[in-house]
């Protein structure tokens, strides 16, 4: 880990000190880690007395909707939801946290509400190349496994100075986070992640309970999802690069939700040929696309040419416009194709 997390402590401790109320502010589409670190770090703001939003431009997929049990769920508002109560939200407050996103632009439709608040914001994330210009403390670290785990040594330190607390409720949320971005620790593991594990664990959280809601209470229809796109849809170009296709057809036959989907990207890495995975997933007027690579091959470099994206760089994501990078959806595989070719090449 590279970043002073006494010294960043103390000045996220500083803005927190002078605030009354808060939003904490994830990226679209939001994650395991996105939920986790921006529910731990309402939780603390909460034991300083603050007065707490936690605001996700996109609604919480149905597998981490039990980290909203008790009284988590009334501290969420989601922009598609409620656009109103979000722009009146954010308005009012006079500090912006904004969690596990490296630019306001993977707020979506909430970086012009952002950039309408005059109050400070406070970057904190795991992700590369900060945007550091759009915030006023940028606490940025990319050798540690999750936004989670950064915001779990943050707070630590500034427990350890008497100022708020991690409650239990606190340390599920930054566990969970922390599990789902690792894949249950098979990749970004740190030692310091290991740390962060053990000592929540001695602190009661129950880590087999989230291990299993994460993974074990889909239903039926993602299993016959997954079987489908693994027996039809499944494709591996000469360049060893699997890629699959999940058309807006596709998602409404199977009756797939945002979270139904996830880990379906990491399933090809397990052909021992396979040196990236692609899965694209239809979305309004365009593909969001998931990468996954082994390492030598850079999944992140793959996003940030073709499809808009950035991310890690064994982990991904971006989008592919439709029309403007393609005609139309069929031309999808086509593209794939083409450009995967390309990038390995060239080298690139």
């Amino acid at each position: 880990m590279t970043v002073d997390i006494p010294h960043s402590a103390a000045l996220l401790g500083q803005y927190a000190a002078s605030c009354k109320k808060v939003a904490t502010i994830a990226h679209t589409h939001p994650d395991g880690d996105a939920l986790g670190s921006s529910l731990g770090m309402a939780c603390w703001l909460e034991s300083l007395g603050k007065d707490v939003r936690c605001i996700f431009p996109d609604p919480i997929s149905s597998n981490l909707a039990f980290l909203l049990e008790g009284g988590a769920k009334a501290r969420c508002l989601v922009y598609t939801d409620d656009a109103d109560a979000v722009k009146s939200w954010i308005a009012g407050c006079d500090l912006l946290i904004i969690l596990d996103m490296n630019c306001l632009s993977r707020g979506a439709g909430l970086e012009e509400v952002i950039k309408a608040s005059k109050a400070p914001r406070v970057l904190i994330d795991h992700h590369l190349n900060p945007q550091r210009e759009e915030f006023s403390l940028t606490i940025s670290e990319t050798e540690i496994s999750s936004t989670s785990e950064l915001v779990y040594w943050l707070l630590k330190e500034l427990e350890g100075k008497g100022m708020g607390n991690i409650d239990p409720e606190a340390g599920n949320a930054l566990m969970a986070g922390m599990t789902t971005d690792t894949n249950n620790f098979a990749n970004s593991t740190w030692p310091s992640t290991l740390e962060m594990a053990s000592q929540l664990l001695a602190a009661g959280v129950n880590r087999d309970a989230i291990v299993e809601k994460v993974n074990w209470h889909y239903g039926e229809n993602r299993l016959r999802a997954l079987g489908m796109l693994l027996d039809r849809r499944l494709t591996i170009t000469p360049q060893n690069v699997a890629y699959m296709v999940l058309y807006k057809e596709d998602l409404e036959a199977y009756n797939l939700g945002d979270g139904d989907t996830e880990g379906f990207v990491n399933m090809p890495l397990a052909i021992s040929r396979v040196r990236m995975s692609i899965l694209i997933k239809e979305d309004k007027e365009h593909f969001r696309v998931s990468v996954r690579s082994k390492k030598g091959t850079s999944a992140q470099n793959y996003t940030k040419i073709y499809c808009h994206g950035g991310g890690h760089e064994n982990a991904a994501g971006g989008k592919l416009f439709f029309p403007g990078d393609i005609a139309n959806q069929k031309e999808a595989p086509a593209f794939l194709e083409r450009t995967v070719k390309e990038f390995f090449d060239e080298g690139k």
